[in-house]
């Protein structure tokens, strides 16, 4: 795949993942157009302020919940990347209605927009949350994969494919663990829901790079999920603040203790290469189930939990990951 004559749009482009995606494709990629679509000025203004300032940029003022505007957005467009989402746990709780306009039908008009513009590429975001969900955020993305993974029969004899990548918590990011920890490490005390609990961890420079390489690879239909550590949150208290007293206050409503990126009966259509598992469609009415040649199929009880993940990471790797993200938090640019 040539990026150079690509026009790629981001929705949700001035998040955590959308300014770094867009910093990767203006460094490296340099496609012909990169469109940030987001409906925050504030936000489209702060980040070209920042220095997100260039010829091939584009702020496009927009929300996912309005189907005309995606489709003049997406006018002449060849790479979606779909990372638009009301994605807080808590929030999305305690306003369902909200979660679901934007998460799920939100999702469903980038579709019908991309299969009308004529759209090659559309790449949607998910999260382990998804699998097995608990709460209304992980029954939302899972609406949303299932979205994506079918509308690739509704594309027909059109150009437009539509996958997903899936993966964990990403350090550092908008709502992340990180910062509260940092805060609360002023107090000399440090607070966790439970003892055991894992999760998978991916930087923000490993997402967006995983996510380029999955529009290259991408047929339509698969769900992408790359091979990334787990570590204990107790363990990541003791990397951030190792002096302070760990608390344990139970766990919360719509919190698991362990994240599940692939289930057992996932696995049955999944594959396994060097570094990522590919989940392909159950069915397979058109395409994208053609990974079975490229990788090995994973045995019928397979299952990829944070708990059960045979990589993980020491306190000492851990606070090297949080390094960067407390720097930027001590010059008050997180949290």
């Amino acid at each position: 795949m040539n990026w150079n004559d690509k026009v790629v749009l981001i929705t949700g482009g001035t998040g955590s993942f959308g300014k770094r995606f867009v910093k990767l494709m203006l460094e490296e990629y340099h496609p012909a157009k990169i469109i940030v679509f987001s409906r925050d000025e504030l936000k489209q203004h702060e980040m070209r302020a920042s220095g997100y300032d260039h010829p091939s940029l584009r702020y496009f003022i927009g929300d996912i919940r309005d189907q005309e505007r995606l489709r003049r957005a997406f006018h002449g467009v060849d790479v979606v990347v779909h990372a638009a989402a009301l994605k807080q746990v808590p929030a999305c709780e305690y306003n369902p209605m909200e979660a679901i306009k934007t998460n799920i039908l939100g999702s469903s008009n980038v579709i019908d927009a991309a299969i009308d513009a004529g759209v090659s590429k559309v790449l949607a975001l998910s999260t382990d949350k998804a699998v097995s969900p608990v709460n209304l955020y992980g029954a939302t993305k899972l609406a949303a994969e299932k979205l994506f993974v079918q509308s690739n029969a509704y594309a027909g004899g059109k150009a437009t494919r539509f996958s997903c990548v899936r993966y964990g918590n990403v350090v550092g990011s908008r709502g992340s663990v990180v910062p509260v920890f940092l805060k609360q490490r002023e107090q000399g005390q440090l607070t966790i829901t439970d003892s055991r609990m894992t999760r998978f961890w991916i930087s923000l420079e490993q997402g967006v790079r995983f996510v380029a390489r999955c529009v290259e690879e991408m047929h339509g239909g698969e769900v992408f999920v790359p091979k990334i550590p787990s570590m204990t949150v107790e363990d990541l208290g003791k990397a951030i603040a190792p002096d302070a007293e760990i608390n344990v206050i139970g766990i919360r409503p719509g919190e698991k203790l362990h994240e599940v990126l692939i289930s057992e009966d996932e696995a049955r259509t999944a594959v396994e290469l060097d570094d990522m598992f590919v989940v392909q469609p159950a069915e397979a009415l058109w395409f994208g189930r053609d990974w079975e040649s490229k990788g090995n199929k994973l045995a019928d009880d397979f299952r990829y939990a944070s708990n059960n993940n045979v990589e993980w990471l020491s306190v000492d790797q851990i606070q090297k990951i949080v390094a960067p993200i407390e720097e930027a938090y001590n010059k008050g640019q997180l949290g």
